[in-house]
């Protein structure tokens, strides 16, 4: 019988946690070489962080090139490693039991939010993850990808042209790509909560749990 974490799927997380803050903290050093959205000359009046220059303690890197050479080594190590990942549930047939499959999950996903909010008295039955939980690891995933292509049409915007007009052009995909590390950020403050909430999930993703 498999363990409710098998080790690929360990060894995934665990590389993660140092990378995404990695790369959380050195593209805040880019961003203070221009803290501004928009073009240069055209910044936009919409929005409402024009300016913000995050305080040393969330930056990594020093300097733009700094920033730079962390943000990039680091991306192809997160890369790497979310296919691993995702090679490995599709092979295994892990996917099943964590990726959100609304048919199953939509329901039970709001009983769960019902029963957070003390709306309802008991929690919906679970198996390895409950909906809600299914549904914030699948967005976690949607927000990489995303992430991942925003990224590449701010690193080439000319040579990847097609890719950046989808969000817009170089300026809508550095837009679209800071909001995206606000979106991961909300799910890992989310996550540590759920964690918070069920102890034991972080004892099995140390251990694997009882099979």
């Amino acid at each position: 019988m498999r363990k409710p974490q098998p080790w690929p799927v360990r060894l995934t997380h665990w590389v993660n946690v140092p990378a995404l803050a990695i790369m959380a903290m050195s593209g805040l050093q880019i961003l203070v070489a221009y803290p501004y959205m928009g073009p240069r000359g055209g910044m936009w009046s919409w929005w409402p962080l024009q300016g913000w220059k995050p305080p040393e303690w969330m930056r990594m890197g020093e300097w733009l090139a700094g920033g730079r050479a962390l943000h990039f080594a680091f991306a192809w190590i997160l890369v790497a490693n979310a296919l691993i990942w995702i090679i490995y549930l599709l092979t295994s047939g892990e996917w099943r039991r964590r990726f959100f499959w609304p048919p199953r999950d939509a329901r039970p996903a709001l009983a769960q939010i019902a029963c957070y909010l003390r709306l309802r008295k008991e929690a919906p039955a679970v198996d390895l993850y409950n909906g809600l939980q299914r549904m914030a690891y699948s967005s976690a995933l949607a927000l990489g990808v995303v992430e991942v292509l925003s990224g590449l049409a701010i690193y080439k915007p000319v040579q990847l042209e097609p890719l950046a007009a989808l969000f817009g052009g170089y300026d809508g995909a550095r837009l679209v790509h800071f909001l995206g590390l606000v979106g991961l950020a909300g799910f890992v403050i989310g996550h540590i909560i759920m964690v918070m909430l069920h102890p034991r999930s972080m004892g099995e993703m140390i251990t694997g749990g009882k099979p």
